[in-house]
């Protein structure tokens, strides 16, 4: 109605480049567990699922995945699918995520529980972009959603000339070229909703002490402990 004043929009869709038809779905996306309480016991849903970021998180990981594919796809040609797996799963790790959510400003949106700060939890900052990642797909479709991936990832996928080398592999040649056993892994433990389930995996090698690492599959958490104990090893690697 004229006059009325323009409705408040949220100062992350300039960074988006979306304007959200429906702006509850932003608020979703960064909005943390620790806000609306962990899942009731017995298996009942608790207002963390419809009012959390967990389940968004589920889906924009999987739109996430789908356009770093195309553009490795399409960017590098000569590539085999072991060395465009590399490349994704940097891309799509954790702290990529997170440097994509410090960079973009999402980290400074996030709504946390009083106390709690995100400055230093990689984790976090993830979840919250691929949540948003996930509210953008699900209010505008796949282009908004695309458009944003390609414009924050465009510069991390040109970083390496060469495909990265996984942790883990990296990690057993560190081992086998000083002649010790292969790394040992060890799940210490799994929980989280069945949608989004957290891993804690440790990595020990022979007269080393171990590292750990966290992730949303064993996978994912095995190369981050190997990872951060190649970084005890190496010392800080870029």
């Amino acid at each position: 109605m004229a006059g009325e004043p323009a409705p408040t929009r949220h100062p992350l869709e300039a960074v988006l480049m979306h304007r959200f038809a429906d702006p509850a779905l932003l608020t979703r996306a960064l909005t943390h567990r620790s806000v609306v309480g962990l899942r009731k016991p017995g298996g009942g849903q608790a207002d963390t699922d419809n009012f959390a970021n967990e389940r968004l998180e589920f889906l924009g990981d999987r739109v996430l995945g789908l356009v770093i594919a195309e553009l490795l796809f399409t960017r590098f040609k000569g590539e085999a699918e072991g060395q465009l797996a590399q490349r994704l799963a940097v891309l799509v790790s954790a702290p990529t995520l997170a440097r994509v959510a410090r960079v973009s400003g999402l980290a400074g949106e996030i709504r946390m529980a009083t106390g709690q700060s995100v400055d230093d939890a990689d984790a976090i900052l993830a979840d919250a972009c691929e949540a948003v990642i996930g509210a953008m797909y699900l209010d505008g479709g796949l282009a908004p959603a695309e458009a944003f991936i390609r414009a924050q990832w465009a510069a991390l996928v040109d970083e390496a000339v060469a495909p990265p080398k996984d942790s883990k592999s990296a990690l057993q040649e560190w081992a086998q070229g000083r002649g010790l056993a292969l790394p040992a892994y060890l799940v210490v433990s799994q929980d989280g909703p069945d949608h989004a389930p957290n891993f804690v995996v440790t990595v020990s090698v022979t007269g080393h002490t171990a590292a750990e690492g966290r992730g949303k599959s064993k996978r994912i958490a095995e190369q981050a402990a190997a990872s951060a104990l190649l970084d005890r090893l190496e010392g800080a690697r870029p």
